[in-house]
Order: C-alpha cells, then structure tokens, then sequence
C-alpha cells in the first residue's frame, strides 16, 4: 500500500452547490429504497448535508430531504440566523419556528401524511413522537440502516481532509514517543496527545486511551490513575477532528525493553494489521478484512483474545459505516475510509492494537498513516 500524499494545509471549502448535490443524492437514494425521504436531526448527518452544526437542543431543528422537492430546513426563530450563515443554507429553504408555536405543525405538511421515512440515528425520540402524533399514519427507520453508504464514499475535497487528519495525528504520536512515560499517570499522558492534537490542528479531541500494563487488556479503557511502571506495554488510541474531519490510530509502546512474549504478540499483532491492509481492494467484501486480520491472529492461537471487529469508517464522526466485521457484505467501493485495528488482550497481564485508517482506491488501499507500526520502545 502506498503512503499518504501531502495533505493541503487550508483545504477547499465546501461550496452550497456540494451540498445541494448531496442533499439531492440522500432524497434520490431514499425513493430508489423505496422510502418517502429523509428526516435529519442535527448531528453528523446534517452537518454532512448542509454545514450546519447547531447545537441539538428540545427546540425541533429538522432537515427535510424529498426527492423531486426543495429542501426544507425547520429551524426554531433564534437560531434562524446562524442556519442562514451555513455552507449549505443557500442550496435550501429556511422555515423557522417561534417559541409557543407547535414545530410539529409546521413540519408536518412537508411531510407524506402516509409514508415511511429514514431518520438520522441521533434524532431525539421527543421530536420523533412528535412527528408521530402529527401524522399517525406515518412509519421511520434508522438511516443508516436504510441508507448505510449514504457518507461512506469520500470525495476528493474529503479524503484531503482525512488526510491533513491523519498527518496531524501521525505528528502527535512522533512527539509523545519523547516524553517520559515510568512514574507519570495514565492521565498525564493522555493530557499530552490531547495537547498535541491541538497543537497539529485538531479542533475536537474525541478520545485519549492510554492503556497500561493491565489496562491495556481492556480495549476501550479510559485514561486513569495507574502510574505507569518500567516494564508495561501501553496502548495508545487516540483521535479527534481536523478540518471537520476524523483521525484514529493506535501504537502500542513499551517502557523499556519487553520480554520476547511481549514482543511476540507485539509481531502477531502487526502481522494481522498488515494482512487486513494489503487485503483492501475494490469489490471485496467489508467481512474479509475483519477475516484477513483476525486468520493471523487465530493461526497464532489468539483467536479467542481478538474481541472486537477489524474496523469501522470514519468521515465526519470518528466511528460511521461501513464496519468490518464478520457478516459484513457490503463491497468496498473507491473513497471509503476506514479502520484496520486488530488487538490481541490478556485479562490481567496487557494488550496490543495497532490502528490504521485506510481509504480505498480504484486499484488497492492507501494507509493516511504512516509511522512505523514495530514495538516502540520508552522511558
């Protein structure tokens, strides 16, 4: 797999004509799967479509998405404003609500009284009853279920997004590999990759694990109180956004030189992060790179210690479809992006997980990280 490209510092800006062709591929995607359109809350979703990222409060905001009609934004009177401010506000209709006023009236009637329709995931159920007593006849279903791709293939203006994303996050693991980890917290140097995310270009950190020794063993540990020693493997996971965009790789290090088991699961681990990249390639199946990386691992006699999938895509959130996982049959297609982390984890003892973000292309993958992925050692 080939290494990343150099990232544009200041990427093109999104302009309304993206996301009114976004909005209108949504719309169309919904009728051709046999639904009557698309209601979307804010949250990743929206600000995909429009470039608007309001904060989800219990005022009703709603984009409407219907294939044949104009889009239709439902915004409450006070923040009508920073709506008409977005990217996308241009590519759309703005109808606004006062406080005292029904929001469910005014969306309703830009709605079928009798259809079914996809609604994003993070809807609130409040406004989603609500839209259920204003018209009873109507049925919803979760988007990504009903439109799972609807974000999975990236454009080019995206992928240089993910990877100024990745660049920067590549950057921070560079430089937490010169700070001391023996005798600091678990939180101290996970207050450091937060701080160095910042400093390359992040504008949200999503997450900092740092799991050492024991706590390496549990994938998703939070940063703790356990002072690191001389002689623990730790995992490191970190990420965030950039440019609107996620990051997400995983190293795992040792402080001090590791006995040849540790090295050894350290190399199984590596091997099967390298098997489930050089298996990404246009038409295969999401479920044969989570197959790829857990065959190494298995053949090792680690199967029953790798307990979670082989990926997940990443775009405007840091966890999205598609998934790599084992039932899985979506094909992949040029333009996702998505994780490649195995892990093995002893109960008590460590963890290892290596994690890189790949994107596919017309002929293979491409990795948008690049640091070394051998055992790291620390002080």
């Amino acid at each position: 797999m080939s290494s990343p490209n150099a990232p544009a510092s200041h990427p093109v800006p999104f302009t309304a004509e993206v996301y009114r062709a976004r909005m209108a591929k949504a719309a169309d995607s919904a009728a051709e799967a046999g639904l009557a359109g698309v209601i979307v809350a804010p949250g990743p979703d929206l600000v995909h479509l429009t470039g608007y990222r309001p904060v989800s409060t219990e005022r009703l905001t709603l984009l409407v998405l219907r294939a044949g009609e104009e889009p239709v934004l439902v915004v409450p009177t006070l923040e009508a404003p920073d709506a008409a401010a977005a990217a996308g506000a241009p590519a759309l209709a703005l109808r606004d609500w006062t406080d005292g006023v029904d929001p469910y009236a005014v969306t309703s009637p830009l709605l079928a009284a009798q259809g079914r329709f996809a609604v994003s995931d993070n809807a609130w159920a409040m406004h989603l009853l609500g839209l259920q007593r204003a018209l009873p006849d109507t049925t919803y279903t979760a988007l990504t279920e009903a439109l799972p791709m609807l974000r999975a293939v990236k454009d080019a203006a995206e992928l240089d997004r993910l990877t100024a994303a990745g660049a920067a996050a590549d950057a921070t693991y560079e430089e937490i590999l010169k700070v001391r980890f023996s005798g600091r917290r678990e939180t101290d140097v996970a207050a450091d990759l937060a701080a160095l995310l910042k400093h390359f270009g992040h504008s949200q950190v999503d997450f900092t694990v740092v799991g050492s020794g024991p706590n390496g063993a549990n994938p998703h540990h939070e940063a703790g109180e356990r002072t690191i020693e001389r002689g623990d493997m730790v995992v490191l996971d970190f990420g965030g956004l950039k440019h609107g965009y996620g990051s997400d790789t995983s190293r795992t290090v040792h402080v001090g030189e590791p006995t040849a088991e540790e090295q050894r699961v350290h190399d199984i681990v590596r091997e099967a992060q390298q098997a489930g990249c050089a298996a990404v390639r246009p038409g295969v199946a999401c479920q044969e790179i989570d197959r790829a990386a857990r065959a190494v691992i298995t053949e090792f006699g680690y199967g029953d210690r790798f307990i979670h999938r082989t990926g997940h895509g990443i775009g405007v959130t840091t966890h999205e479809p598609p998934y790599m996982i084992e039932g899985e049959e979506q094909p992949l297609v040029p333009g996702m992006c998505f994780s490649v982390e195995p892990g093995i984890y002893l109960p008590g003892r460590f963890g290892v997980r290596i994690e890189d973000i790949v994107t596919v292309t017309e002929d293979g993958g491409r990795r948008l990280n690049a640091t070394a992925r051998e055992l790291a050692i620390v002080e």
